[in-house]
């Protein structure tokens, strides 16, 4: 049991985010979660630590399969896979996307078959019709940004059909920034029995109460202390008491049980230390516009995204240009250079990064202080993903949006409405303070 003493002990030092302290105890019980916690909160290493404290690899055997939407993200978690198990040698990790030939994917899996499988569905899903992935022997299946694969009724036929290729005995996982009322029915389905989070703990005191001793149980598990008075307390870690009931409350029933987490409800969503404003301004007057901000604000890395691709590329033109250090990122481009471009942007090559919504979910940059919407994004989820890449971790970070039309103005209320956020025109002058930090490097 190493993470979870990992995780315990980080805790204590450096304070774990709330979506790790919910979630960690319940995911490594192999409980179903379905969570949902705003960006940049941690959400990837509750399901890496979890499932790395379950898995048992087997050579020839796929254990665990992690989904999501885009190539950018299948790397990012795999990176994260691997870097948590660096003292894991047996542990193989292996990531599966378009863009590849198909044979080097099914080369590997012939060759050097992974415990732990990452990828994208419509690659999934064709290396198992294939039969060159078996998922036979997967006992833990993860959805990250699920709500963005589920909403489409393409990729939810592939994750349905890969879902079905799977044993019904296994953990699933499921996680997002947006969770809608509607499509969290759609996720439950995926799932037994969903039960909320107190009326689970409920139970846990239930059973304690009805079935155990605590006196004797704090005393077998270690975890006795003696108060002033001389009585004896029992002092049971979280994990312990999760793990005692959990199994109880499994004997009784016969089967797992579920749990929704919502760390934070709607308007709780924005990050807090995320500085929001906009400019209302002509569509001509963008470019001029983005020049001034460049040439003004003090940014590590800034993200700026915009429509479409032909946008993307026509901007990013523009600002190479003018002297600024940019690339862009859409899907026009190969996976080799997409992905090429994304770690050169990851390690700081770069300092602007020009993208379409490709970039918009889950994409971890620690260095990116400042987003930039040159267009408005067509809805306050996708908002709220895109402003997500700065500030991240609860750190400072600085979000401005363009609005040059009717449809850009009822966005950007829908967004302040929903989240209960105040997002007020960006005045002359703003200090650096409220949005700049100092990169921290391990």
């Amino acid at each position: 049991m190493f993470y979870l003493p990992l995780v315990r002990w980080t805790s204590i030092f450096f304070g774990s985010p709330p979506v790790q302290h919910e979630c960690i105890p319940q995911a490594i019980l192999g409980m179903d979660v379905i969570c949902q916690a705003k960006s940049g909160m941690g959400k990837t290493a509750v399901f890496v630590l979890s499932t790395l404290q379950q898995i048992d690899p087997v050579a020839g055997q796929v254990s665990a399969l992690v989904l999501c939407h885009t190539r950018e993200l299948a790397y990012q978690i795999c990176n994260e896979f691997e870097r948590f198990s660096t003292y894991l040698p047996d542990l193989k990790v292996a990531v599966f996307y378009g863009g590849v030939n198909i044979k080097v994917h099914k080369d590997l899996l012939k060759n050097e078959c992974p415990s732990i499988v990452v990828g994208t569905p419509g690659r999934i899903l064709g290396l198992a019709r294939d039969k060159d992935l078996s998922l036979k022997n997967v006992r833990h299946f993860i959805l990250d940004e699920c709500d963005k694969m589920l909403e489409s009724l393409d990729m939810r036929k592939d994750v349905q059909a890969i879902f079905k290729m799977t044993p019904h005995d296994k953990q699933v996982m499921m996680f997002s920034a947006t969770l809608s009322k509607e499509i969290r029915p759609v996720c439950k389905k995926f799932m037994q029995d969903v039960m909320p989070h107190n009326q689970y703990y409920l139970l846990l005191v239930f059973f304690l109460n009805q079935f155990l001793w605590k006196q004797l149980l704090g005393m077998a598990c270690g975890w006795v202390a003696i108060a002033g008075d001389g009585r004896s307390e029992v002092c049971l870690s979280d994990a312990v008491f999760y793990n005692i009931g959990y199994s109880l409350f499994v004997i009784a029933n016969g089967g797992r049980v579920p749990m929704e987490i919502y760390v934070d409800d709607e308007a709780k969503l924005t990050l807090h230390g995320l500085v929001q404003h906009y400019i209302k301004l002509k569509e001509e007057e963008k470019n001029r516009k983005l020049n001034d901000l460049l040439d003004a604000l003090d940014f590590n890395q800034i993200v700026i995204f915009v429509k479409s691709v032909s946008r993307a590329a026509e901007l990013d033109k523009l600002l190479r240009e003018c002297n600024f250090p940019s690339i862009c990122i859409h899907s026009g481009m190969s996976q080799e250079e997409r992905l090429k471009r994304y770690k050169g942007f990851k390690e700081g090559h770069t300092r602007i990064l020009v993208a379409t919504d490709l970039v918009g979910r889950g994409i971890d940059i620690e260095r990116v202080n400042i987003v930039i919407n040159y267009d408005m994004p067509d809805s306050a989820d996708t908002y709220l993903h895109r402003v997500g890449r700065a500030g991240r971790f609860g750190t400072k970070g600085l979000a401005i949006t363009f609005v040059s039309c009717s449809t850009d103005v009822d966005v950007l209320n829908n967004v302040q409405s929903r989240f209960e956020v105040d997002i007020k025109q960006l005045p002359e002058q703003i200090d650096t303070a409220s949005y700049s930090r100092i990169s921290c490097f391990l």
